[in-house]
Order: structure tokens, then sequence, then C-alpha cells
């Protein structure tokens, strides 16, 4: 298409094209990839210039619904639809959507828009999670003043009784002392997780909060580890608290480390300006989240009866979790007004972090007036 082929365009078509919200394919007679637009470079994490000319069979595979739904409607010179498609691709996980196709009037070839679905249910889940995020927060008060108190008169009282205890009560006794300190600092992390605010907001250019984050990883807990980092540098600040957007980075960064395998392991972390990208909120306002995050590794990925559940509290895969590491995570990017997502697989598991960009329309009250 940009290099003259199907001729007999408007003068405004390449606006049009990659104003569509959803990815759409041009595809030719032959099946092979003529022209994708923006919204389908950023979904297939390729570039138009990686994908013209290759065979959408080649890259969806010969046996996908995609690939055979743009065959029947080049064989058949007919419009189709199909609803609920598990969309494999190179180096992606598999996702799932809803397609539509078209033959093209002119030249023959198809048209193919593909219709994501998960981010709706991406939508649905963050306010899930953040009610849930919510709800340990008020339990952790609870926790605080109903649990921590009593819990030190038993540990107590075990550690009077183990001083005159015969061998066998001592060992019982010892146990006594060891859950009560378990369960002591269980709940001095849900009290932690409470006691996060939302933080006094301003501009931050996520990529100084991204670079400390991979920095300090790179250092500690992340070293035997390849760091591939891609960012688009033209984009713009987000609005937030810099030391809670990196405990979230490094956050997420650990748990790419400790699923990753110890030899050829390998972190990306990308950043992309998703235009077009509107969220609405509980107060029925609808606010854009153009700013995308990706982190990236090629571990085991996460079980798959987990995988709709890892933002919830007390849900981990860790013989040793606590399960709140993801939940505070998910609490703190929904105070910042933002989405994230999991999509895992083994060799490829992504958490995908969208957030608003910092404007006056954005900006808190009390700020606005200092800036003022």
């Amino acid at each position: 298409m940009r290099n003259g082929e199907m001729t007999g365009r408007a003068p405004d078509f390449e606006l049009i094209w990659n104003s569509l919200p959803n990815p759409v394919l041009m595809i030719d007679g032959q099946g092979a990839i003529v022209e994708v637009n923006g919204a389908a470079e950023n979904f297939l994490s390729a570039s138009q210039r990686q994908l013209a000319g290759q065979p959408l069979a080649g890259l969806a595979g010969e046996d996908s619904r995609l690939a055979d739904l743009a065959g029947q409607v080049l064989r058949q010179n007919v419009k189709m639809a199909e609803y609920g498609v598990e969309l494999s691709w190179p180096e992606l996980p598999v996702r799932l959507v809803d397609l539509q196709a078209a033959p093209m009037a002119e030249g023959g070839g198809a048209v193919v828009m593909i219709h994501p679905r998960a981010i709706v249910e991406t939508m649905d889940r963050s306010l899930s999670h953040r009610s849930a995020a919510r709800s340990v927060t008020a339990m952790a008060q609870m926790l605080a003043h109903e649990i921590k108190n009593p819990l030190a008169g038993i540990s107590g009282a075990a550690q009077l009784l183990q001083m005159n205890a015969s061998d066998e009560d001592r060992e019982l006794t010892g146990l006594i002392r060891e859950e009560a300190e378990r369960i002591g600092a269980l709940v001095g992390r849900v009290e932690a997780f409470g006691e996060i605010g939302p933080g006094r907001f301003q501009p931050v250019n996520i990529h100084d909060v991204l670079d400390r984050a991979c920095r300090s990883a790179k250092a500690g807990f992340a070293s035997h580890l390849r760091f591939v980092q891609e960012y688009d540098p033209s984009l713009p600040p987000t609005l937030g608290d810099a030391d809670q957007l990196m405990q979230v980075m490094l956050n997420l960064l650990k748990n790419a480390a400790e699923a990753t395998p110890k030899v050829g392991g390998i972190i990306t972390v990308q950043s992309a300006y998703r235009a077009g990208m509107k969220v609405a909120t509980p107060g029925g306002r609808r606010e854009s989240l153009p700013l995308q995050i990706v982190i990236a590794d090629n571990g085991g990925g996460i079980p798959e009866d987990l995988q709709g559940h890892i933002f919830e509290p007390f849900v981990t895969s860790k013989s040793a979790g606590s399960g709140l590491g993801l939940a505070l995570v998910s609490k703190i990017v929904s105070d910042h007004g933002g989405v994230i997502s999991c999509d895992s697989q083994p060799g490829a598991t992504r958490f995908r972090l969208l957030l608003p960009v910092a404007s006056d329309e954005t900006m808190p009250a009390a700020d606005a007036e200092d800036a003022a």
C-alpha cells in the first residue's frame, strides 16, 4: 500500500487508516500481508516493514482460524466473521479475539479486522481488583488492632510456659511461638499494604522510573539476567507518585526475575504510546490511558488456573509467597487511574500497564493550586 500497490485511494487514506482503533490487515490474493495499520503494529508487536510480504498463514499458523477465515473470504469472495477465536502469533501469548473479514472490490485481496476482547475483560477485572485491594486496606486496619495485641499475649504466655516445661512440652511451646511470629509477620505485611496511600501526584517521566528500577534490579536480584529495553522516546509524562511507581516496577521485575531460567533468562521492558485508549471509570467519566508499559520474561509462565486471579489478595503460585505483591501493584496502578493486565504462557509472560498522561485536567485540585 505504502509502496504504491492497490492504488485509487483518497488523499487522506493514511490518516483514516491509522486512526482506526482496531487492528486491521490488508492481504493480497495469495494471502500475503500487504499493509497493516498502526493499531495492528501495536497489537502484533511488529512494524509494517517487518510484516509486509509475509504470508498470513505462516505467521498465524496454517491451521489457525485467522488464516482459515481469510482463505475462505479470498476463495468465496464474501464477507465473514468469527467470534471468540484464540489468536496465536510468533513470540506473543495466545489472545482471545473476534474476527471480521471482507473481500476488496479492486485488485483482489481482503481486509481483516481484529477485535481484541482481552482489553474489555481487563477493565472489568481491574475494577474488581481495585475493590479487592480496598477491602484488604480496610482489613489491614482491623488486623492491626484486633489481632496483633492478643497475638503478642499468646507469644508471651508461651515463652513463660517454655521456661518451666519438660522437653516434650518445650517443643510444643516453641512451635506456638514460631507460629505466632509467622502470623505476626503476615499481619505486618498486610498492615503495610493498608498504609500505602495515594501519594502526592505530579508529572513523572516514566522512563526515569523504569531506568532506576532496571538499574536496581541489575545490581541485585536480576544480576544474572539479560535485559532488553525498548522505549518510545517521545512518551509524555504521566501523573503519579514516582516512588510508588518505582515500587510497582521493582515488584514486576522481581517476579519476572524469579520466573526466568537461571541460564538464558531475558527480561524485556518496553514503552509505547497507544492513542485512543479510554476507560470508563466508576464515576461515569472516560479517562484516556495512552501510555503503555510492558514487562515481559521468558520463564515458565503462570499456571492457567491462577491467571485470572493473580492480582487478587493472597493468591500466589510461590510456596513461600504471601500473595500480596501483585495485589499491591494493582492497588497502586488503580490509584494512579491506570490498568494492569497479564498474558502468560510457557516461555512468555507479559505484564501490561496502561497509564494516563499528565495534563491540567488530571492534576489534583491541590497540585493545580500550587502550580498556579
